[in-house]
């Protein structure tokens, strides 16, 4: 099918259809519409080999990411992948392995010796600077390591912000304090997180308790849960993710806290899952779909030396569900 038959199906000139499938700006709506539903109609696709000799671009994306299975960065990769499919740029995944820290700068040599036209960082592993010159745009989700690139781009989950709404939540109930069950601090999310639990203390002048880290698994929310339990004064805990609330929630109803009659439980991230254990959770939901297509738009936009869009961020998904209540008499 040639793009000749599009234009004449649709209405329009090849020029039209080229400049409509090439994502290019000033033509109206109606008639980008009118293109896209003809190609669909037809079958037709673009020839992504003869558009990148022609504009010298390679129409791909680079994106450097942790491997692991954790939720978060997993569903992040995820949302990127299906963002990127309307975009019309290919993408080029490179894994890292947390501890190796060699692991950014590797996988960012790795892609642009692939001549990637713009590279995705969600990358959640705080290894410090990253000595790789970067000679393309650059999309951040989360936290920025330090390069040097000739524009740097960023979309976030506001983990800030969700943590503090997690904290708000539990005192706004009448709890006279929050502790915390934090994740490993070299991660960004986990450094996020807990400044938001922070915030949300100083601004109500509620005492700040001891900080419990643990890494991101049930087995460390239920170690932390265990030493709670035996902790007077504790009637409400925000943990920085689900599957740590889950395992403190099993913590303390086998040492006899009731959940949520004795002590109120957040988590962060709503998990499948979180609807269903018993009592079901009380979380704050990250858009990651959402925080994907936004940067993706923004990097497409910075490739394409196009106006950048507006942004106007995510808002906050708390999901109240049987897990909180107000604390004890």
């Amino acid at each position: 099918m040639r793009s000749v038959d599009v234009a004449r199906l649709a209405g329009v000139s090849q020029k039209t259809v080229s400049r409509v499938l090439n994502d290019e700006p000033y033509v109206s709506a109606d008639v980008r519409r009118r293109v896209l539903e003809a190609a669909e109609q037809l079958g037709y696709r673009l020839n992504n080999a003869a558009r990148a000799l022609a504009s010298g671009r390679t129409r791909s994306i680079g994106v450097v990411a942790l491997g692991t299975a954790l939720y978060g960065p997993a569903s992040l990769l995820i949302g990127i992948e299906r963002a990127a499919r309307d975009t019309g740029y290919a993408l080029r995944v490179v894994s890292t392995v947390e501890g190796d820290p060699n692991g950014v700068a590797g996988a960012v040599s790795s892609l642009l010796d692939q001549g990637v036209d713009g590279i995705v960082i969600s990358e959640p592993i705080d290894d410090g600077p990253v000595p790789v010159k970067i000679d393309v745009p650059v999309l951040v989700l989360g936290a920025p390591p330090s390069f040097t690139a000739p524009q740097v781009l960023s979309a976030s989950v506001r983990a800030h912000d969700m943590a503090r709404a997690a904290t708000d939540h539990l005192l706004d109930l009448g709890h006279a304090t929050v502790h915390h069950v934090a994740g490993p601090q070299r991660w960004f999310a986990a450094q996020d997180r807990l400044d938001g639990w922070r915030t949300a203390l100083a601004a109500r002048d509620a005492p700040e308790p001891p900080v419990f880290e643990g890494d991101w698994s049930a087995d460390s929310g239920y170690a932390a849960g265990r030493q709670l339990a035996q902790t007077p004064g504790v009637t409400a805990v925000f943990a920085a993710n689900d599957d740590m609330a889950i395992g403190l929630i099993r913590a303390l109803v086998e040492t006899g806290r009731r959940v949520p009659e004795d002590v109120s439980v957040v988590g962060f991230d709503d998990v499948p899952v979180a609807p269903y254990i018993t009592p079901p959770l009380t979380t704050v939901r990250q858009p990651f779909d959402a925080v994907a297509r936004e940067g993706l738009s923004l990097l497409v936009h910075a490739i394409e030396k196009r106006d950048l869009p507006a942004t106007g961020g995510q808002p906050v998904d708390l999901i109240v569900r049987a897990s909180t209540a107000p604390p004890p008499a």
